[in-house]
């Protein structure tokens, strides 16, 4: 080996980099870094997974400026005699390296999992938000549809939350139908003025209790048990009996997998009672959630979380056919190569 050189070396940075971009598999990146000393500082030391994260997963960019300042994926802790730019380094190169195998490479118009909770409910449960799960407004020829409770204040909103599939997801719109009540006279079309949204997390600790009352808790049930990270600017709704596409100004990373819907303003007056209420069929959700192998621990309440990866999932079996175990990003920070079978 004394006669061969180092083709990095040989080429120089620029050349290399182009040549190491063109992998299309972030652990033969990961690889790259286990052929040497050398290799593995260089390939830390240009932020190679980050732009290989990026090439792959353009829509991520969004959110990599609150992992980079933030340290909500994995905090930086400096040991004796170490470089706190280099530690950055390093946690970037595993952070990336596990965002580009985490998001799933498809989008999906499904990305919600579970209904939570309604600012108020007109009838429980008839008209709960668990309908807006219902991609259509009648279910076995009756209405489905979420129904706020009457107003005589028009401009009094009302909120919907929603857990999403996976505690990390690249979210790029959301859909919202406003339900016709084609029961009534003159086929009212109960939509919002205008629609405006909210992602974030649990607060830490935190249990979503089943004895909750969904139809009556509220705003306080909202404020008390979530921080919200990202508001999206107000979006018009139209009072059109369809399902209305609202496409988020730049993709967002929603890391702990809440969503909450503002229903900002009402439109339609109930003839019967003379009293302003908002009525939405369904919700959808389109973005790209993390694979199933991949979860998304929250730490504490200023949202700082573990990326974890679980290889042990049904049906994964390691190359010499015993299951895998779990591994996860909260480990010695030295610990920074993955193979083939996801260990570290």
């Amino acid at each position: 080996m004394d006669n061969y050189g180092d083709f990095l070396q040989y080429l120089g940075p620029d050349m290399s980099i182009k040549i190491l971009m063109h992998l299309d598999d972030p652990s033969d990146l990961v690889r790259v870094c286990s052929v040497s000393k050398t290799w593995r500082q260089f390939v830390i030391g240009n932020d190679l997974c980050k732009q290989l994260c990026l090439k792959l997963l353009p829509d991520v960019s969004s959110g990599t400026q609150v992992i980079e300042v933030n340290n909500t994926i994995e905090p930086v802790t400096v040991r004796e005699s170490r470089c706190l730019e280099w530690e950055c380094l390093k946690r970037n190169h595993r952070v990336y390296a596990f965002l580009a195998r985490a998001i799933n490479p498809f989008t999906r118009k499904d990305c919600i999992s579970e209904a939570i909770n309604a600012s108020s409910t007109d009838n429980y449960p008839e008209e709960s938000i668990q309908n807006t799960l219902e991609p259509g407004d009648r279910v076995e020829d009756r209405p489905s549809y979420w129904s706020s409770k009457g107003e005589l204040d028009p401009a009094v909103p009302e909120t919907l939350i929603y857990k999403l599939m996976a505690n990390m997801c690249l979210v790029t719109e959301i859909h919202l139908q406003p339900f016709q009540a084609y029961f009534q006279y003159g086929f009212p079309v109960y939509s919002a003025k205008a629609v405006r949204f909210r992602m974030g997390h649990p607060k830490f600790p935190v249990e979503l209790q089943d004895g909750i009352n969904k139809s009556t808790a509220g705003h306080y049930f909202e404020d008390e048990k979530f921080i919200w990270t990202y508001t999206s600017p107000e979006f018009p709704m139209d009072k059109e009996n369809n399902l209305q596409q609202f496409k988020l100004q730049e993709p967002v990373l929603c890391v702990g997998g809440i969503l909450q819907v503002e229903l900002l303003g009402r439109v339609q007056r109930q003839e019967m009672d003379g009293l302003y209420y908002i009525c939405i069929s369904h919700v959808q959700v389109v973005g790209r959630p993390l694979l199933p192998s991949f979860d998304v621990e929250i730490l504490d309440s200023t949202g700082k979380c573990t990326l974890k990866y679980h290889s042990a999932t049904p049906g994964c079996i390691s190359s010499a056919g015993t299951p895998q175990e779990e591994t996860s990003m909260d480990m010695d920070m030295d610990r920074s190569t993955w193979g083939a079978r996801g260990s570290f």
